[in-house]
């Protein structure tokens, strides 16, 4: 017999737990549009993002007797569907290799009325389309707080080239905000 609705997120997970595919209809439906959301700065589209999403969950509903309750279960899912997304795009894509490169040490910085003037799905867009390896760094450090050791770890790469592409990637995201901040004032960029 199932629970009567509403459902807590405790309940769904000990349903989930205990295998029933209603509750994980349901645990899908309360944070698949969230995670999607994630997926979405890894893949190249929305088709694929909605593949990692898929791939993420079903680790999630394998690995649901693994969570124990410690820490936000929402945190738990999206550590799960980012390392999911990344599994995913390295198997169907080709990771870019950077050379190792000392990191710029006075890197300038972006004009904060300009990145204050961005839109949030502005700003995604322009993360979508730095080149992959660049991406997909820039995402596990500045968003998701891996530190450069753990994205070597994660993406196959050394410290050295986490911390390259990170640079690249900023000041490939600098020179796109430097040019719709002069679109904005009418000035040719």
């Amino acid at each position: 017999m199932f629970l009567e609705p509403p459902y807590t997120i405790q309940q769904l997970i000990d349903r989930c737990k205990a295998g029933e595919r209603k509750a994980q209809e349901l645990l899908y439906k309360q944070f698949a549009a969230k995670m999607l959301a994630v997926c979405m700065r890894y893949a190249t589209d929305r088709m694929e993002a909605e593949d990692m999403l898929q791939n993420g969950f079903i680790k999630v509903f394998q690995k649901i007797n693994d969570y124990r309750g410690e820490g936000a279960f929402e945190g738990w899912v999206r550590r799960i569907v980012v390392h999911s997304s990344i599994e995913y795009y390295r198997k169907h894509h080709k990771m870019l290799q950077v050379i190792d490169v000392v990191e710029m040490a006075n890197e300038p910085s972006v004009n904060p009325v300009a990145a204050s003037n961005l839109d949030a799905q502005i700003l995604i867009n322009l993360i979508q389309q730095l080149p992959p390896g660049y991406r997909i760094v820039f995402n596990l450090y500045a968003l998701e707080g891996y530190s450069h050791k753990e994205i070597a770890d994660m993406v196959g790469i050394s410290e050295g080239a986490s911390k390259s592409q990170l640079s690249r990637a900023r000041n490939v995201l600098k020179e796109q905000i430097a040019k719709m901040e002069g679109k904005s004032y009418g000035y040719a960029g």
